[in-house]
C-alpha cells in the first residue's frame, strides 16, 4: 500500500542544471552494494558487487557519459517518492497527463538475507489512464579503463563491464528497442492494474543463475518483509520516531555484511563545496565513524548489528595495530589515486583511496573506548582475548597522547588539536573505568587513571582562553572547533567551561540551524551536518533541553527535500546538499540526539 509521500515534484531539470541535486536521490542496498536512484528514474552510482568495488554505473559523476540505468515517463512528469514504511524499498510515483504509475525498486534480499548475487529490481505498475515509459541501460567504461560488451549463449544475453558479469532481465511486455556493446534501450507501457518489472543480475568472477521474473518481483516483496521485520525489532519509542527510523535503516545500508565492516558512506568525491579540491573517498571503515555508529546501533537495540561491528572493529586492531580506517575486506587502505572523471557538477578530483589512513588522529583512542564501555553498559560481555587487545591499544594511547596529530578533521598542519587531547582523555577515562568493573585487566588501570588527570590538567593549561571564554581549536591560536561539542557527552570538564565553548561555538560557526566545521572554511565547504546535531545534544545534556529540541527541528526542516537519505554537509544559503552521501555520522548524530531528547541515556 502507496504511503503519503514527502516529497512532490517536479524536482529540478537536470537537463537544464546538468546534474540532477543530491537531495534528489534515494538510497538502496542489500548488505553489500549501495545503488542511488534519482528523481527522475536514474540510477546513477552503483558498485557491484561490493559497495567499494569500481562503479558500474557511475553518472553521478559523470553526467554526460557515466553509466546508468533509467526508466522514465516519456513525457513530462512530477512525482512523489518515498520509501515504504520501515523498510529500505523505495517508490516514486510518476504522474503525467495521461495517466499515474508507481515505480517500486529493491537491492533484493531473500528470506536468509543477502542474496549469492546483486540483484537489483524494478516494478512498474499502472495506477491510472496510461503511462508509456523509456527504458535505458548504459555501462560504466571506469574513466575509459574497460570497454563493456555485449555477448550471446544458448541461455541468455549476458553484459561484461571488466570483471563484472551481469543480466538484463525484463517481464514479456518490454520492447527492446536496441542492443549494442554501448548499451540497451527499451520501452513499454503500463495502464491501470499492468505491471513490468525489469532487473539486473549481476557478479564478479562468478556463474550467475538466471532467474525467473516472477522470482525477482516476489522478491521485491520478500525484500520489503524482510526489513519491516528488522524494524520491527529496533528498540526505540522516543521523540522523533520516524527520523530515528529512517536514519537507522540507512545506518543498515553502510554496514557491509560479509564482513561486520561499516562504510563511512556509499560514495565518493562528492564535493563540500562545489568546484573546490575537497572531495574524498568514503567507502572506507573509519574507527571513529564505526565507533559511532555501533553506539548508535546500541542505543536503538540493534544488538546483532553493533556486535558484529564492535567484533570486526577489535579483530582490525589486533591484525594491523591502530588505523584511522581500513577497507571493508579489513586489509589497510591503498594510496590516493586519481580517476579521469568530470565530478558532481564538474567538481574535480575523483579519486579512489583516503590520504588519512596513514594519520595520526588521536581520536581512535576515545572513539574506541567509548564504544567498549556503551557495549558493556548496555549489559554485554568483553571477552578476555579482546580485553587483552584494548589493553594494549590503552597502554598506546597511555604513550601516544603528548604527540601533535592531524586531529578529528583529518588536517594536514599537525597541531596539539584541543579535541583530540579531549579523546586521548576520554579513552583514559573509560578504560580505567572497564578495568575498575572488571571488564578490562586491571594491572595498568592507576596508570591510566593518572594518565586521564595528565592530560585534563595539560587541556585547562594550555587550550582554555580566557579572553575568549572558550576552549579554542588548539593552543596558541584564535579559532574555534565545532566538534567540541562532544566533550559534553564524553563527560570532560564541568558545565561552567563547556557552556561558554557551546555559545562560543554558535557565535562563530553557525549559519541559520547549522554549524561549519571550524573557523576559516566558510568559503570553500559547506556545513558540517554531524555537528549541528551535536551541538544540540550538547544543549540538552547542559539543560537546556528546550531550546535543543527548537533547534533540532529546525535542523530537521532544513533537511526535509528528499527521502530521507542525507549527505554530509548542506550549503546554509539554499539548502543544496553537499559531500558523500548516505554519510553515516549525519544520521548517527539525529539518532543520538533524539535519544537524548527523548531521555534515553544509554
Amino acid at each position: 500500500m502507496l504511503k503519503s509521500y514527502p516529497r512532490t515534484g517536479p524536482f529540478p531539470d537536470r537537463t537544464e542544471l546538468g546534474y540532477l541535486p543530491l537531495c534528489g536521490y534515494a538510497a538502496l542496498g542489500d548488505g553489500r552494494s549501495v545503488a542511488l536512484s534519482g528523481a527522475d528514474g536514474s540510477i546513477d552510482w552503483w558498485c557491484v558487487p561490493n559497495l567499494d568495488s569500481p562503479p558500474m554505473f557511475d553518472r553521478l559523476l559523470a553526467e554526460q557519459n557515466g553509466g546508468c540505468f533509467l526508466i522514465a515517463p516519456t513525457e513530462p512528469f512530477t512525482t512523489k517518492r518515498g520509501y515504504r514504511d520501515g523498510s529500505n524499498v523505495h517508490e516514486t510515483v510518476f504522474t503525467t497527463a495521461s495517466g499515474r504509475a508507481v515505480l517500486t525498486e529493491s537491492l533484493n534480499t531473500g528470506p536468509g538475507g543477502r542474496l549469492p548475487w546483486c540483484e537489483l529490481a524494478r516494478r512498474i505498475e499502472g495506477l491510472e489512464g496510461r503511462v508509456e515509459f523509456t527504458v535505458r541501460l548504459r555501462f560504466s567504461t571506469r574513466a575509459d579503463s574497460i570497454c563493456p560488451y555485449l555477448s550471446r549463449n544458448d541461455n541468455a544475453m549476458t553484459f561484461h563491464a571488466g570483471e563484472v558479469l551481469g543480466l538484463f532481465r525484463h517481464t514479456t511486455g518490454v520492447e527492446i528497442l536496441s542492443e549494442e556493446d554501448e548499451g540497451i534501450e527499451a520501452r513499454f507501457c503500463v495502464e491501470a492494474g499492468q505491471r513490468e518489472i525489469v532487473a539486473i543480475i549481476a557478479g564478479q568472477n562468478e556463474p550467475l543463475v538466471v532467474a525467473k521474473m516472477e522470482e525477482i518481483d516476489r522478491r521485491i516483496d520478500v525484500s520489503d518483509k524482510e526489513w519491516r521485520e528488522w524494524s520491527a525489532e529496533i528498540g526505540y519509542d522516543g521523540l522523533f520516531a520516524p527520523e530515528v527510523m529512517r536514519s537507522a535503516l540507512a545506518l543498515k545500508f553502510l554496514l557491509y555484511s560479509p564482513t561486520g565492516a561499516i562504510a563511512a558512506a556509499a560514495t565518493t568525491s562528492l564535493p563540500e563545496g562545489i568546484g573546490n579540491h575537497k572531495n574524498y573517498d568514503y567507502r572506507y571503515a573509519w574507527v571513529r565513524d564505526a565507533s559511532y555508529t555501533i553506539k548508535a546501533f546500541l542505543r536503538i537495540g540493534a544488538m546483532s548489528e553493533a556486535k558484529a561491528a564492535f567484533t570486526w572493529l577489535i579483530h582490525r586492531l589486533e591484525e594491523h595495530g591502530t588505523h584511522v580506517c581500513y577497507q571493508l575486506n579489513g586489509s589497510l587502505v591503498e594510496p590516493v589515486q586519481e580517476i579521469d572523471l568530470p565530478g558532481y557538477r564538474n567538481s574535480r578530483p575523483v579519486v579512489r583511496g583516503n590520504q588519512a589512513a596513514k594519520q595520526l588522529q588521536l581520536g581512535v583512542y576515545g572513539d574506541l573506548f567509548e564504544t567498549a564501555a556503551r557495549f558493556v553498559a548496555a549489559g554485554h560481555i568483553i571477552d578476555p582475548h579482546s580485553a587483552e587487545v584494548l589493553a594494549d591499544i590503552a597502554d598506546t594511547c597511555a604513550d601516544a597522547w603528548r604527540r601533535k596529530d592531524a586531529g578529528i578533521w583529518e588536517l594536514n598542519e599537525l597541531e596539539h588539536y584541543t579535541m583530540s587531547k579531549i579523546s586521548a582523555w576520554q579513552g583514559m577515562a573509560r578504560a580505567a573505568e572497564l578495568a575498575a568493573g572488571g571488564h578490562l585487566p586491571a594491572t595498568c588501570q592507576p596508570r591510566w587513571e593518572r594518565t586521564r588527570d595528565r592530560i585534563a590538567a595539560w587541556i585547562d593549561a594550555h587550550c582554555w582562553c580566557e579572553e575568549r571564554q572558550s576552549y579554542l581549536f588548539y593552543p596558541g591560536s584564535d579559532a574555534f572547533d565545532a566538534s567540541l561539542a562532544l566533550a559534553v557527552r564524553f563527560g570532560f570538564d564541568g558545565r561552567d567551561r563547556l557552556e561558554k565553548t557551546i555559545r562560543a561555538i554558535d557565535r562563530h560557526l553557525s549559519a541559520g540551524a547549522f554549524h561549519y566545521r571550524y573557523s576559516g572554511v566558510e568559503s570553500d565547504e559547506g556545513c558540517f551536518l554531524a555537528c549541528s546535531f551535536w551541538h544540540c545534544e550538547a544543549l540538552a545534556l547542559l539543560g537546556h533541553r528546550d531550546e535543543a529540541e527548537t533547534r533540532f527541528r529546525a535542523i530537521l526542516a532544513g533537511l526535509d527535500r528528499g527521502s530521507g537519505i542525507f549527505s554530509e554537509m548542506i550549503d546554509p544559503s539554499d539548502g543544496t546538499f553537499l559531500g558523500n552521501m548516505p554519510q553515516g555520522l549525519t544520521h548517527l548524530a539525529l539518532i543520538q540526539t533524539a535519544a537524548t531528547l527523548s531521555g534515553n541515556d544509554i
